[in-house]
């Protein structure tokens, strides 16, 4: 399968890293390195990773009165792990990863600057990109497309557990309506913030950068968004 793109956010979500009863899950892992390794050498890969398996800072608010923007950075810090993980997983595949974090661990990962990202983009290395964008009230959707638009990519690819975007969420509601395309403004009306960020949608719409929401879990998959085929939804 021959990509359409060369180079491309892959947007993952921490909740697809999640076992049942746990906040990792080793199957799932090595399905997404597997899926990773399949395309890495074809197309220039950079990976935008949540933490919500791990914490969500709302959840810090709400329990625990945390202020904002300690909940913000305790989230960003939990995205550093995860990011941390993936990176063993694909490394121990051959894959030659960095982690590139906005938040600065110079111990466990290299400062978030674009133009060395750009650099090991063009050696063939996938960079994962963890911390968000550095600042409290910045979802990693949103970062996602920041960093796309630093980076030159071609589009946000947004991994998720299910097939699309749906008019409402098809896990509580059976008769939710598939959507396989649909403009920025579309989705901005609807009110869709449960699949997609909206200030991240609001970001790309600005930027002209179109994002494919596609069920990542589905083998091959990831491949076929890479060729540009119509699977999931198309935001643009």
């Amino acid at each position: 399968m021959t990509p359409k793109y060369s180079r491309v956010v892959l947007k993952l979500s921490g909740e697809a890293l999640k076992g049942k009863d746990q906040i990792f899950d080793r199957r799932t892992l090595e399905f997404l390195a597997d899926e990773i390794r399949s395309v890495h050498s074809q197309v220039q890969l950079a990976i935008v990773i949540g933490g919500g398996n791990i914490v969500r800072g709302r959840y810090l608010t709400e329990n625990f009165q945390t202020t904002p923007v300690v909940s913000d950075h305790i989230g960003m810090t939990a995205t550093i792990l995860n990011a941390l993980l993936l990176e063993d997983f694909l490394q121990r595949k051959g894959i030659e990863t960095r982690v590139l974090s906005a938040l600065v661990i110079d111990s466990v990962s290299e400062p978030y600057v674009f133009k060395r990202a750009i650099r090991h983009l063009e050696k063939s290395r996938i960079i994962i990109l963890a911390g968000g964008t550095g600042s409290a009230g910045v979802t990693t959707d949103t970062a996602a497309v920041l960093r796309a638009g630093d980076l030159g990519a071609q589009i946000v690819l947004k991994g998720t557990k299910v097939d699309g975007v749906y008019d409402r969420d098809p896990h509580k509601d059976q008769k939710a309506v598939f959507i396989p395309k649909l403009s920025y403004s579309k989705f901005l009306r609807m009110d869709l913030s449960g699949i997609l960020d909206e200030t991240a949608v609001a970001q790309a719409k600005a930027k002209g950068l179109p994002i494919r929401v596609f069920n990542i879990f589905q083998a091959g998959n990831l491949a076929r968004a890479l060729a540009g085929e119509e699977i999931g939804s198309l935001i643009g």
